[in-house]
């Protein structure tokens, strides 16, 4: 059944630990299933994603749609200039074909799967929170390491939903009583979710020089050369956030289908990723990523000096493969752009968090990039992104939501902070929607 692309059929929805510690150890290798496969008040809507009425199955489509009068690759279009115009076409042949791209010139390929994988789970308990230490052992053709899990789970109940954060920070201790804005383990497990942590450096240091060598040259020859398109530190992120979720799923403590990745700035755009990837993640929430996290590409400094393609690839040139240094210059060149990631989580929930003073991450690219991804979450029915006829500038500290997406533009800078959890907390973000 063919179903209209319109994206503007939206409704506006407005102390120490007490330690007792056990040990588990589970061995073996695990299937990598992520691998396959001015604040306030608003202003006149801008000009909506150009869409055309889906065609008829097998007839030709434009090559791209029109955001914000600027021309983007159209994701309802396969390789052969056919128009998609079912979720199943979406899942059986364009999410293919948009990671493949995404994995080429953008993220770069993913790490393997691991020859083995082990899970050494030591146990704490404060009396109403349990702390689970898991050290997840990685095993592959160039050697063995190891990075550490932090899993909080609320005592005598099963958790609403279980946040895992990729933490570029380091900042989440052992401690369960810890509070902080970027991380109120308290307040989560209070709020009856359970909290998990990795922290990023384990997996590949946030340094040009030192990045590959947690994981990276575990599957890559430390002396050699990386091919110009695998990953580097953004895409080991990502595969760190699956490796997590494969112990995860074997944890009876929590609901396995109720699992949301999530990630601030740089740690925002490796969230985006490892949810494109891996299905199995229920939510994906993307919190100020900026530029190749939630902002579109081909917005250049949006006009505000916002982070480029270019100075991102310069500042941080451990970030991304070298395929995608080539298009420092030439971002309209991109197969791809960062409307057809958001995308690729449908129909799971997709979280996409501003700030109206976070110029660098350009707040208004991350909402137009969300509007945009509107059109293929309407091949499930799920065409409500909770806006409406909103358009930018939306009312700040507000959440918008619709079935399965989410956002909200919370005034102030660049952070995560209690404000953003709050309205992750009370989001009901694990609910399953019903699909058309």
């Amino acid at each position: 059944m063919s179903t209209s692309i319109s994206p503007r059929s939206r409704r506006r929805v407005p102390h120490p630990v007490a330690r007792t510690v056990t040990s588990l150890v589970v061995v073996g290798a695990v299937a990598a299933t992520g691998l396959v496969g001015a604040a306030g008040g608003t202003a006149a809507p801008v000009a909506p994603v150009s869409y055309a009425t889906a065609p008829a199955a097998g007839l030709a489509v434009a090559a791209t749609v029109t955001i914000d009068g600027t021309q983007y690759p159209n994701p309802l279009r396969l390789l052969d200039g056919t128009g998609v115009t079912t979720a199943a076409q979406w899942e059986g042949t364009r999410r293919a074909e948009l990671l493949a791209a995404f994995r080429e010139n953008v993220y770069g390929q993913p790490l393997p799967k691991p020859t083995k994988q082990t899970f050494d789970v030591r146990t704490s308990d404060d009396g109403d929170v349990v702390l689970k230490k898991v050290t997840i052992g990685i095993t592959g053709p160039e050697g063995t390491g190891s990075f550490t899990l932090r899993l909080f789970v609320p005592k005598g109940q099963t958790p609403r939903g279980t946040f895992l954060m990729i933490d570029h920070r380091g900042s989440v201790s052992d401690d369960p009583g810890q509070s902080s804005d970027y991380a109120p383990v308290s307040t989560i497990a209070k709020a009856g979710y359970a909290f998990a942590q990795i922290d990023a450096d384990q997996i590949a240091p946030d340094d040009s020089g030192s990045y590959r060598s947690k994981m990276i040259d575990l599957f890559y020859p430390s002396g050699s050369d990386l091919p110009d398109d695998a990953g580097r530190a953004i895409a080991a992120w990502a595969w760190g956030a699956s490796r997590a979720m494969d112990y995860l799923q074997t944890d009876a403590d929590i609901d396995p289908t109720k699992i949301a990745v999530i990630g601030h700035s740089r740690s925002g755009k490796a969230a985006l990723w490892a949810g494109a990837q891996d299905p199995r993640f229920a939510a994906v929430i993307s919190n100020n990523s900026g530029s190749t996290g939630a902002k579109l590409a081909r917005r250049g400094d949006g006009g505000v000096g916002a982070e480029t393609v270019s100075r991102v690839n310069s500042s941080f040139p451990h970030w991304f493969p070298q395929t995608y240094k080539a298009y420092g210059d030439k971002v309209d060149e991109l197969p791809v752009d960062q409307h057809e990631l958001m995308g690729l989580v449908a129909p799971r929930r997709l979280v996409v968090a501003s700030a109206s003073g976070d110029s660098n991450a350009d707040p208004e690219g991350e909402f137009l990039a969300y509007e945009a991804a509107t059109g293929i979450y309407d091949l499930y029915g799920l065409g409500d992104n909770g806006l409406g006829t909103t358009g930018w500038k939306p009312a700040s500290d507000t959440a918008f939501s619709g079935p399965a997406m989410s956002y909200h533009l919370r005034s102030g800078g660049h952070g995560l902070k209690a404000a953003d959890w709050n309205i992750y907390l009370e989001g009901d973000l694990f609910a399953r929607p019903a699909q058309g």
